[in-house]
């Protein structure tokens, strides 16, 4: 799916990211575990070729960086992201919203057939949106517009499907329901396969079952989210003794050991 090879990232004279490399294969869903400031966001803008390595190389869906025209890639990645929800129109209804992704458009302006706005609205429903559907956007939750991006993101089937820190804002109600979404999804014949952005370890779903871990730029840890998951890698990625506690949905939750100050 794509491939990292001694990918570096300097900006300012900062480097942001330092000798990536990483590389994941159709079928494969991976989880992306950083903190804050860990270079999660600038790792999800050089996949979508928004930035261009500054060393290494890189090639996503077998099309190498330089050799490619990064917007007709991007048709064929779906990125749900905070970011993409305040560029979306609040007067619109959840069905144009999600048609819009066919096109990758922020609003519909090309002719479309009643056939395009049945599919938008089966995507909605088999996201979990049925409830929703004829709804202004302007008066969805934070959990319902999450779903709205994701169906949104599916339209245009791409290939890759990346979910930057979903979560983000939700209770946890609607956090768990939209983690129950992403999980059916995943396991639909024809999913694509799914990248999940979190600083979260009770987020990473059974279906994840890769993980990486960055940290301050770097790969400290990547591999079997089983073997990741364990409280000796997650000590010194935290550098800070925990331990791993199984929930009864199969996730992950860390606690630390002793005091954190």
């Amino acid at each position: 799916m794509f491939e990292f090879e001694n990918v570096s990232l300097k900006r300012d004279n900062r480097l942001i990211l330092k000798d990536i490399n990483w590389k994941v294969n159709p079928s494969e869903n991976w989880a992306v575990l950083g903190l804050n400031g860990s270079g999660k966001t600038t790792l999800l803008k050089l996949l979508n070729g928004y930035l261009w390595p500054s060393t290494g190389t890189l090639s996503v869906l077998g099309r190498t960086f330089g050799k490619t025209s990064l917007p007709e890639l991007r048709k064929s990645i779906g990125w749900v992201s905070s970011a993409l929800q305040q560029q979306l129109r609040e007067y619109e209804t959840t069905e144009y919203i999600v048609l819009s992704g066919k096109f990758s458009s922020i609003g519909v302006y090309e002719i479309t057939t009643q056939e395009d706005l049945d599919a938008a609205i089966k995507m909605l429903i088999d996201c979990g949106g049925a409830s929703l559907v004829g709804k202004e956007y302007s008066i969805l939750s934070q959990g319902e517009r999450q779903i709205i991006l994701i169906a949104r993101a599916l339209m245009a089937n791409p290939e890759l499907l990346i979910l930057d820190e979903p979560c983000t804002g939700l209770d946890i109600f609607a956090k768990q329901n939209l983690l129950s979404r992403i999980s059916a999804i995943a396991a639909l014949p024809n999913a694509p396969t799914i990248l999940y952005v979190t600083h979260h370890t009770e987020e990473i779903l059974p279906c994840f079952g890769h993980t990486l871990l960055l940290k301050k730029g770097e790969v400290f840890a990547s591999g079997k989210t089983e073997d990741i998951l364990a409280p000796k890698i997650l000590s010194g990625f935290y550098n800070h003794a925990v331990k791993v506690v199984s929930l009864e949905n199969g996730q992950l939750t860390v606690f630390p050991v002793g005091n954190c100050f």
